[in-house]
């Protein structure tokens, strides 16, 4: 995919105004379809409403140091909203139409075989959707070849994942337009299996979930909690993966501790996956033995250690967490 070409976003509300922001700042023009029927005065309120929060957006991130505050008129004029009757004509020369319609399975397959049917074969067409599985809504597109999920999170103009979900009737060459579509905009886009709560959300679910549980159980304040998370937890995994963290540290250790936390808490939900088990009897540790989840095998793993650590000081700095060190006088 070439850059500058347009895009449609299917649905006026918060996240395809956050899409719209995205796209138009990257030089795309981006056309908002509002495909609810709407009076026309209902309709200039809404289109009012989508315009008035995207340049609302971008000057917040302009005033933040992001880019010049006079380049804002010139982004926002690549925004423009259309009711339901020019959707036609706005689908149908659009690269890639991204679905953002309410979370709702119905609304969505609804919404999407309108859409499909309305903008021929052409267009790659993504759902938004955080919950449901691209199979459940790929059988309401015309030609489901060029249908996958694209989840963003919010705020999408910030955010910069993106979780691209296939279909089992997805076109491998589909998905692979849409990542060097959203990588050319900056997004960094990973490609998960159609299993419910893709990665983040099923990772972070867990997480969340323990928190509010320790609170309730009295193991510390919130507050406390998320001092902890914030400059321990989520330090580290601002520059380690979650499974280059196992390996960093070594998956032994993971193993060591979920046994004993199992143990401890009496709760399976410790317990290690069958995969742990079986780095353990392969000798498959992390970095010290040379592979774990990760290959380290042809790496400089002395100039690896050394560029995390760098990070990680980064981070540090970032924090206003560094402090002299305390020299004899």
């Amino acid at each position: 995919m070439t850059a500058g070409q347009p895009i449609a976003c299917l649905g006026a509300g918060r996240m395809g105004r956050g899409i719209a922001v995205v796209f138009a700042y990257a030089g795309h023009d981006v056309t908002v379809v509002d495909f609810r029927p709407r009076l026309p005065e209902d309709f200039q309120r809404c289109c009012g409403q989508v315009l008035d929060e995207v340049r609302q957006t971008l000057a917040s991130l302009a005033s933040l140091g992001l880019f010049p505050l006079t380049a804002v008129d010139a982004i926002v004029a690549r925004v423009s909203v259309v009711p339901q009757a020019e959707a036609p004509a706005a689908l149908s020369a659009a690269a890639v139409i991204v679905e953002a319609v309410p979370e709702v399975l119905e609304i969505k397959r609804d919404a999407l075989a309108r859409a499909s049917a309305l903008a021929g074969s052409q267009p790659i067409i993504a759902s938004t959707t955080s919950t449901i599985l691209a199979d459940d809504l790929s059988g309401a597109i015309n030609e489901p070849r060029r249908f996958l999920n694209a989840h963003w999170l919010n705020p999408a103009y910030l955010v910069p994942l993106v979780e691209l979900s296939p279909s089992a009737t997805t076109d491998p060459t589909v998905t692979e337009r849409l990542k060097q579509l959203l990588e050319s905009i900056g997004k960094v886009p990973v490609v998960c299996a159609a299993r419910p709560g893709y990665i983040v959300p099923r990772i972070q679910a867990l997480a969340m979930n323990e928190a509010a549980r320790m609170v309730e159980e009295g193991v510390a304040s919130a507050a406390d909690i998320d001092k902890a998370i914030k400059y321990g937890f989520g330090f580290r995994f601002a520059v380690l993966g979650m499974l280059e963290f196992i390996d960093w540290g070594g998956g032994d250790i993971l193993y060591y501790a979920s046994r004993y936390l199992t143990r401890a808490l009496n709760d399976p939900r410790y317990a290690a996956p069958k995969i742990i088990e079986r780095n353990m009897r392969e000798g498959h540790i992390g970095l010290t033995t040379g592979k774990g989840f990760l290959d380290y095998s042809s790496l400089d793993r002395e100039a690896y250690r050394a560029e995390r650590l760098k990070a990680f000081i980064d981070m540090l700095k970032f924090l206003k967490l560094v402090r002299p060190p305390m020299l004899p006088k």
